[in-house]
């Protein structure tokens, strides 16, 4: 077994709280590890942004677990790229420090420079999301629509949906080529936690599989 660090952050002091977000994680880079053979020394966990180029000196988990990975000669294991950062410089710093990261929904394989391309392509998309969001409410604030309430907590549950959804794309990966009916024993059997605590059902499967066909 290769030995490795893993690394988990949410942005919200509330995230870090309930476990929102960090369970999810945990159980991508715990899949990741059992099927790719890595065997975690230590985990980090933060509840810090990840805004800014400068948000290393804001996130000593991050740094102790740059410091670990070092004297071990291994790798930082993340589930997604933005848990690292949203931000392309500081991509760009990480990368400098001379540790390999690796991200569990880009595959073992996605090298440095691949990290920075979709970190690139990630930060482009979110700066035209916002853009269009910006114009959207704009428009509707004209034709006189109230914002905010259900519309905001729509948008929360929907990103939330999403994070959870992505998290589950290594085992769902894993099962590809089974029935929904399949993969939900399979989750049931494994402890795979569902969004409300249940257990798995074939709706359930596929309503995460369409959410991650579409993005949403």
């Amino acid at each position: 077994m290769k030995p490795a660090i893993a690394y988990i952050r949410v942005s919200k002091p509330r995230q870090g709280r309930s476990g929102l977000g960090l369970e999810a994680q945990q159980t991508s880079i715990a899949l990741f590890c059992e099927v790719e053979g890595f065997a975690l020394q230590a985990t980090f966990t933060e509840v810090e942004t990840g805004k800014g180029f400068d948000a290393l000196e804001r996130r000593p988990q991050l740094a102790a677990a740059l410091a670990d990975a070092k004297k071990l000669k291994c790798a930082v294991i993340v589930a997604k790229l933005d848990r690292l950062s949203r931000d392309v410089a500081f991509i760009a710093v990480l990368m400098a420090q001379r540790v390999p990261f690796i991200v569990t929904e880009l595959g073992i394989d996605a090298d440095p420079f691949m990290l920075h391309i979709y970190a690139a392509v990630a930060e482009k998309e979110r700066r035209m999301i916002a853009e269009r969001t910006k114009l959207a409410l704009g428009a509707a604030k004209a034709r006189g629509v109230k914002l905010g309430g259900l519309n905001a907590q729509g948008i929360k549950n929907r990103d939330a949906a999403k994070e959870r959804a992505q998290a589950l794309l290594p085992i769902l990966g894993e099962l590809n080529g089974m029935s929904a009916r399949a993969i939900a024993a399979q989750l049931n059997v494994r402890n795979v936690p569902t969004p409300n605590g249940g257990p798995w059902y074939a709706a359930t499967v596929i309503r995460v599989q369409r959410r991650l066909e579409v993005g949403l």
